[in-house]
């Protein structure tokens, strides 16, 4: 190999949550690892999404909780101080200095490549600096792609600058006038963070519900708190046109109220936010050298292998896979493929005979590859994904919803029972709504979903998880005593439902 070639055991392409991850657990047999990162180590959850996006939605959660509460509610005088949220959201996402994430990798033992990575063939890679040079890279085993996806904007929106997730989590100011296109995660947290924050939002959403990928009263109870909060929610409304003039977006959005009715309206705004989806970030990898097909998502087994790629050497994590969508669960594939290939290319075992570079005794991933729950396996990605939205009320589901366990042919039993019943909600606020509701394949007498509303719900999420990670019979869970008064006396109340 050339002297201008540097080579590493393992390339790992991202440096933000599942790229460390990934890279992490790679090189504990002792690989060498490189991680390629042409932005902020620590990626998009760091800077852009989960921790900026938390911090702008945590002071109207505060100042919403004590004013439900007598006796502390007569304490607040006034409302958010925007400058001050603006500025803890900034110290939050370390000002975009990525200083101390690149320390953790170094400190890791990982090489850090700043630049954007190419494929150039099998294993071989160019880095593009931001000063355009360029560097010639090898993997000796594997590659691991973990660069994410990105905003999708509609063409009908692309010439007014409008705002993704990243300038609305970035954003120092607060626009008088915002509208939200969409209707899933991003679109209901952004609607509740601004208008908490002051700006008269409108929320224009395509289909009939928020949230469409939870059950629909999870979607329903926050449509109904968005409105009484003043903010504006559509649903059928579509932009059919869009047009920048100075500091003002007018909009034309065409409203459906059956198959042949509908009228345009106007809408002037300072600012448009979309959030109609994300796509795998692979169009500029250079994948067509291998036969991939560049922009679409790369499709791995459980192993987070690449199947349409022979030879093993090629994996990918996150939402790069189109498997998952959130950070936790992306991790989660990280230390699934990091494990996988530290096993499989242990440079403490010697030869190769599983193709060129695994080892010639069965792995240890191979030898686990046979059990549904092993580590080298994301089996919890096919059933078993948890979710939060940090609305207000916050929403949080696991598992499958009832249409979803419906479609997979189980024997169908749901219970749910109303968080407000309980003792707890009148000790936490008066006025407390909320609503919880579990899936159960009354087959197995095993949870397969669990969903809940309400305020602080996502904390009770990990409970929920388990049950259906471990496929906990209800009888067992009937043994497991929630503690009085709690949120999680819920469990109780749901096996009575079911007449335990």
């Amino acid at each position: 190999m050339a002297d201008d070639v540097s080579e590493f055991d393992v390339v790992v392409l991202g440096a933000g949550a599942v790229g460390e991850n990934a890279a992490d657990r790679a090189s504990r047999t002792g690989l060498q690892v490189a991680v390629v990162e042409p932005e902020l180590v620590g990626g998009e959850c760091s800077y852009w999404a989960c921790m900026p996006s938390k911090a702008l939605l945590r002071p109207g959660d505060v100042l919403a909780a004590v004013r439900a509460v007598a006796g502390a509610d007569g304490a607040v005088t006034g409302d958010l101080d925007p400058a001050a949220v603006l500025a803890h959201r900034d110290e939050v996402a370390a000002h975009w200095d990525d200083a101390e994430q690149v320390a953790w990798v170094e400190g890791a033992g990982l090489t850090l490549l700043r630049g954007h990575a190419r494929f150039t063939g099998p294993r071989a890679l160019v880095v593009e600096g931001a000063d355009g040079g360029v560097r010639a890279v090898r993997a000796r085993h594997a590659v691991v792609v973990a660069t994410g996806s990105e905003a999708v904007v509609p063409e009908v929106l692309a010439g007014v600058r409008a705002w993704t997730s990243r300038e609305a989590t970035s954003a120092h100011r607060v626009p008088p006038r915002l509208a939200v296109v969409g209707g899933g995660v991003v679109a209901t947290e952004m609607a509740t963070a601004f208008a908490d924050l002051g700006s008269d939002v409108t929320v224009l959403v395509r289909g009939e519900r928020l949230l469409p990928a939870a059950e629909s009263f999870a979607g329903e109870a926050v449509a109904r708190a968005l409105v009484a909060r003043g903010v504006r929610v559509a649903f059928g409304a579509s932009v059919t046109s869009a047009v920048r003039d100075g500091d003002e977006v007018h909009l034309d959005v065409a409203h459906r109220s059956g198959p042949r009715d509908e009228r345009v309206e106007r809408l002037t705004v300072d600012e448009v936010l979309v959030a109609t989806g994300r796509r795998a970030a692979t169009a500029d990898l250079g994948l067509e050298t291998l036969g991939l097909v560049p922009g679409a998502p790369l499709a791995v087994d459980d192993r987070l292998q690449v199947t349409a790629l022979d030879g093993g050497w090629l994996f990918a994590a996150g939402d790069v896979t189109g498997r998952t969508a959130t950070t936790h669960q992306g991790k989660y594939d990280a230390r699934v493929v990091g494990d996988v290939i530290a096993a499989r290319f242990d440079p403490r075992a010697a030869g190769t005979a599983d193709g060129p570079d695994a080892p010639r005794r069965p792995s240890r991933a191979a030898e686990a590859a046979a059990t549904p729950w092993s580590r080298y396996r994301a089996t919890a990605d096919e059933a078993a994904v948890p979710q939060v939205v940090f609305t207000r009320p916050q929403v949080a589901w696991v598992g499958r919803t009832e249409a979803q366990a419906r479609d997979a042919n189980l024997d169908v039993g749901v219970l749910g029972y109303e968080l407000g019943d309980l003792a707890a909600a009148t000790v936490t606020a008066g006025g407390y709504e909320g609503r919880a509701q579990v899936v159960v394949d009354r087959a197995r007498d095993v949870l397969v979903g669990a969903t809940f509303v309400g305020s602080d719900v996502a904390d009770m999420l990990h409970a929920a998880t388990v049950a259906v990670v471990g496929e906990v019979p209800l009888s067992r869970l009937w043994h497991a005593v929630p503690s009085y008064p709690t949120l999680s006396e819920v469990w109780l109340r749901l096996l009575e439902a079911d007449g335990r």
